[in-house]
């Protein structure tokens, strides 16, 4: 489940007009080992005090933080970072603390490895085929080069199901998953119609699989004629005005993920 950010407006006293402007870029690997989320912790670039500034805190194996909120916290402590690929959610992991770490080889600095120039979502682990994919199974990574289909946003790949064996480390594509299905082919079903107060049913049979807001066929089991509807859920599918507002509202989504 997702852990979302935790705002603490009194840690922003930390912040310098001395730094203000700084650029700073993404870590590849997002993680903290006290629960503690500080702007060191997410950051390339971020020194001195506002390095263990808190701005959230993870309370399971994974929290996921609101990168916007993130982006303003971090601007009000002196630091820009511009988000070139319009990340609006930041995975942070249980694991080594990157807080209050020294920058540019400083004394007692952590090594780090060369990095790209471009922030990547890809697979903590090897996920299986069929495995829902989970926040803590998404990293962000930088990588020279992004793929053609690549996820903006790991709220594209939580929750989907992994259409074929995912390798650990690979960079996320949307190709590699799809949407849970609900409706099997020749499972028996329920097809709603609904309107201005008048409610209809009929029992359907499943011509072909769907996740839930896809259009999928289904035969009529008494006059045997062949419909389209939507999937809202485990045997159960909608058809007129309920259909077209659920297209509506899941087209645009879809597409944005992409």
């Amino acid at each position: 489940m997702k852990n979302f950010l935790i705002l603490t407006a009194a840690a922003l006293a930390f912040a310098t007009p001395a730094t203000a402007g700084n650029p700073v870029t993404l870590r590849m690997d997002t993680t903290d080992a006290d629960g503690r989320i500080t702007l060191g912790d997410l950051f390339d670039g971020v020194s001195g005090p506002a390095a263990n500034l808190m701005v959230g805190q993870r309370l399971g194996p994974t929290a996921v933080l609101d990168a916007g909120q993130v982006q303003v916290m971090a601007h009000r402590a002196g630091f820009d970072w511009n988000n070139a690929n319009g990340v609006r959610r930041i995975i942070v992991r249980e694991g080594a603390d990157n807080g209050g770490v020294s920058q540019g080889g400083a004394p007692g600095a952590r090594p780090t490895a060369a990095r790209g120039n471009v922030e990547v979502l890809a697979y903590a682990r090897g996920i299986a085929t069929g495995e829902v994919l989970q926040p803590e199974d998404l990293i962000w990574v930088k990588m020279a080069g992004a793929p053609f289909d690549a996820p903006r946003d790991a709220d594209a790949m939580i929750g989907m199901v992994a259409k074929r064996p995912l390798r650990e480390g690979a960079a996320a594509q949307s190709h590699d998953v799809s949407a849970a299905q609900v409706i099997k082919t020749g499972e028996l079903i329920t097809v709603t119609y609904e309107d201005d107060g008048i409610s209809l049913s009929l029992q359907g049979k499943a011509m072909t699989n769907a996740a839930a807001g896809e259009i999928f066929t289904v035969q009529n089991t008494l006059s045997k004629k062949i419909i389209q509807a939507v999937a809202t859920g485990p045997g159960a599918a909608v058809v007129g005005p309920q259909a077209q507002a659920l297209q509506a509202r899941s087209q645009p989504v879809r597409f944005a993920a992409r």
